[in-house]
């Protein structure tokens, strides 16, 4: 049984007994969780690299991770536009991906040798005779983190999508182990961020950064290998050109017939050249809505894509204009989630970070919320789905934007639980005389788990949600572009929060020299609560906005469970289950 569009590493049609399902998923999790295991972790440890190896201010180091975040999230619109056009999703991360294990041994490289990053100074104590990386060096440390962003970024924007490729949507059987995929693709991102934050975190702090950077070089060169060995059984979708040319063909088409006026039947559209090639693209139905768009399938005379287009490419450019509000909305909504994460790293290098004899670098707090994301997971996919299912009809339980709406209440309400435990943190500092001594704040660093555990649940609802949204309702030949604008959406919200960090901090400065909001080195002297309120305030807008959008999409993949046809059950007898 033949999948349309697909083919095997030889370029043969793919057949469905043999190729793709949870065999071939088996291979693209793994480097799931070792991509992950480097990814997350460095991210995560980052500021505390910065500003305590390269001696970088508390708001540069945290913009340094968040414009890090953002610069991966940009990548991946390359990677998307690359495996869309011209080459298969499996080679795309096979060629860039890469290009992350160069990264991170240039990263090794500069921690290992003295030479390449500025002298050791006490931090907390002697700030001001810290000398800030700069020249030669800066540049080495930004080509390196880049050049991770470069890899990682493609690797993204290819990975969902390429694992949705093993599944069938239009097959009852296969539709809803696709659901379960990205429930057990973020499961993957989970445990790869645990094992991660508990060993790479550890050597990394305890070991020395050149040895941690080493170690995330070896697991993503041993994902990339454990993919490459999968590629017998993979379904690979065959590119069917760019589909950025085929959006600005349907926006220029439309606007040269605006004067045009449409047939009252849009059927009529798609008979005016029914033998037009579309070999591999989806089969697209005519959709109501953005009519002004139809102009670009009126037949008058002229030849050629940009005076003309299919309904299919008009069908496709609809489907990603309204996606748009959701994307902005989202974004929006987003956003308060990596500063929460970035701050919460420096705010735990304050405080008692000591567990018994056990010291928690406060980059591992993480687990918390990671193991939580892990556990609820596995729950919601194997009780919560069925059940919901059962009463809902739809394959995934809930909607997917039912879910997304989920998680960014939970990240007002991470915003609040921050801004109370920060209040409680510098009024400790205060009582004990410690605001200017630099010595730790006698407060436990695990009070910050309450705020990642809260912040854990956007990650099972929201980030799972989005991505499976994204990937879902884009067609079958933007399905990496789809992938690639919802990590847009992760990396704007860090880009953004860059920008609200600065446009704080200078509507805050005072003319008598004061600092604003999260500027200097002393943390215990910010008013990181008060930034705290600020977000929660503007993530209950965002979420209002986000909602009011939900509820005017309409879903152009049907969210209902698909009724098995005969023969179906036969063809799904060798697959293995989830």
């Amino acid at each position: 049984m033949a999948a349309e569009g697909f083919v095997d590493w030889k370029g043969s049609p793919v057949d469905k007994r043999r190729h793709g399902g949870t065999r071939a998923a088996m291979f693209i999790y793994f480097l799931v969780v070792m991509s992950n295991m480097a990814y997350v972790s460095n991210v995560l440890n980052l500021v505390t690299y910065l500003h305590g190896t390269m001696h970088t201010g508390v708001a540069s180091s945290s913009t340094t991770v968040t414009n890090f975040i953002g610069g991966t999230c940009a990548f991946a619109l390359l990677g998307a536009f690359v495996s869309d056009s011209y080459i298969t999703r499996l080679k795309t991360m096979l060629i860039f991906g890469p290009f992350q294990f160069l990264g991170f041994g240039l990263l090794a490289l500069q921690a290992h040798v003295p030479s390449l990053r500025p002298p050791q100074c006490d931090t907390a104590a002697e700030w001001s005779n810290c000398k800030q990386i700069h020249g030669f060096n800066a540049g080495l440390l930004y080509v390196a983190m880049y050049t991770i962003a470069l890899g990682e970024g493609c690797i993204r924007a290819a990975l969902a999508s390429f694992g949705g490729d093993q599944f069938d949507n239009d097959d009852p059987v296969e539709s809803q182990k696709k659901s379960s995929f990205f429930n057990w693709f973020a499961f993957g991102i989970s445990l790869g961020a645990f094992t991660g934050l508990i060993l790479i975190v550890w050597i990394e702090n305890n070991r020395g950064w050149d040895w941690g950077f080493a170690l995330s070089a070896f697991v993503i060169l041993l994902g990339l290998v454990a993919l490459a060995c999968g590629f017998p059984f993979y379904r690979n979708f065959k590119p069917v050109g760019s589909p950025l040319t085929r959006l600005l063909q349907v926006l220029v088409a439309a606007f040269k017939n605006r004067k045009l006026i449409l047939p009252q039947n849009v059927d009529d559209l798609g008979k005016q050249h029914a033998q037009e090639d579309t070999v591999g693209m989806e089969d697209l139905p005519p959709t109501k809505g953005l009519r002004f768009l139809e102009k670009a399938a009126i037949s008058h005379g002229r030849a050629g894509g940009w005076s003309y287009c299919t309904t299919t490419k008009v069908e496709e450019t609809k489907a990603v204009l309204r996606m748009v509000p959701i994307f902005v909305s989202a974004t929006l909504s987003y956003t308060p989630a990596p500063l929460i994460m970035t701050f919460t790293v420096q705010q735990g290098s304050t405080m008692n970070t000591k567990l018994g004899k056990i010291h928690i670098a406060p980059a591992s707090l993480l687990v918390i919320p990671v193991v939580f994301q892990m556990v609820i997971l596995v729950a919601y996919d194997r009780f919560f789905v069925p059940f919901a299912r059962r009463i809902t009809g739809y394959t995934s339980g809930i909607t997917h934007l039912q879910r997304v709406g989920i998680g960014f209440l939970s990240i007002s309400l991470a915003t609040c639980v921050a801004a109370i435990i920060e209040r409680k943190r510098k009024m400790l500092a205060e009582e004990s005389g410690l605001t200017d001594s630099g010595v730790a704040v006698p407060m436990s660093v695990l009070w910050l788990g309450m705020q990642f555990f809260v912040l854990g649940i956007t990650d099972v609802s929201a980030f799972v949600g989005l991505l499976e949204f994204f990937n879902s309702e884009a067609p079958r030949g933007m399905k990496s572009m789809g992938t690639a604008i919802f990590w847009c959406v992760i990396g704007l919200s860090s880009l953004m929060g860059t920008f609200l960090v600065e446009v704080v901090n200078r509507c805050t400065r005072r003319g008598d020299g004061v600092d604003g909001w999260l500027e200097g080195n002393n943390l215990n002297r910010s008013q990181l609560d008060l930034f705290y309120w600020l977000l929660s305030v503007l993530g209950l807008v965002a979420l209002l906005n986000y909602l009011y959008w939900a509820r005017k999409y309409a879903y152009r993949q049907d969210p209902r469970v698909k009724q098995a046809t005969t023969g179906s059950a036969t063809s799904h007898k060798s697959s293995m289950e989830l």
